[in-house]
Parts: structure tokens; C-alpha cells; sequence
């Protein structure tokens, strides 16, 4: 069995950034070094921030899920004490 790697390209559109002069000469000297063009370098950058929050809200809302389907432990969501109470010793 043979598999094919198949790259497709969506459409890019064009940005103009303001960057600081340091940061612009050592994000292309990283791109340089990487054999890639800065571009390229911060699309990826930019594309593993925006999966990182997307994880991150998808897990959330898993969590939000989850604690909707907890168990009553027979309160009905009041608390039936006071401070003092759970304190006495």
C-alpha cells in the first residue's frame, strides 16, 4: 500500500504588520535558519496559537458539560451550613 501526502493550499490573503525593528530582523534571521520565509513562519506560528485556543474552549466546554451532569448529593445546589459549622471542633 502506498500513501500520498497532498498539500492543498487555501487561499491566502495579504496583512500588513507593525513590528519593532529588532523583533522584524531576528523573526527573518529565524526564518532564514529554518529554511522557510517569514511568512511562512509566522503563518505557522500563528496557525498552533489559534488550535491551542481552540483546544482550549473545547475543553472548557467539555468541563462546563461535565458539571452540568454532576449527581444532587441532596442540597439542590444550597449550601445547608455555615462556617462555624464545618470549623467546630
Amino acid at each position: 500500500m502506498r500513501a500520498t501526502l497532498i498539500h492543498v493550499k487555501s487561499p491566502s490573503q495579504n496583512v500588513t504588520l507593525a513590528l519593532p525593528k529588532d523583533l522584524l530582523q531576528r523573526a527573518r534571521i529565524l526564518a532564514v535558519r529554518q529554511g522557510t520565509s517569514l511568512s511562512h513562519l509566522l503563518a505557522t506560528q500563528l496557525e498552533q496559537l489559534v488550535k491551542q485556543d481552540d483546544a482550549y474552549h473545547r475543553a472548557r466546554r467539555r468541563y462546563r458539560d461535565r458539571m452540568k451532569k454532576l449527581p444532587d448529593l441532596g442540597t439542590r445546589g444550597r449550601k445547608t451550613w455555615t462556617r462555624e459549622q464545618l470549623h467546630e471542633r
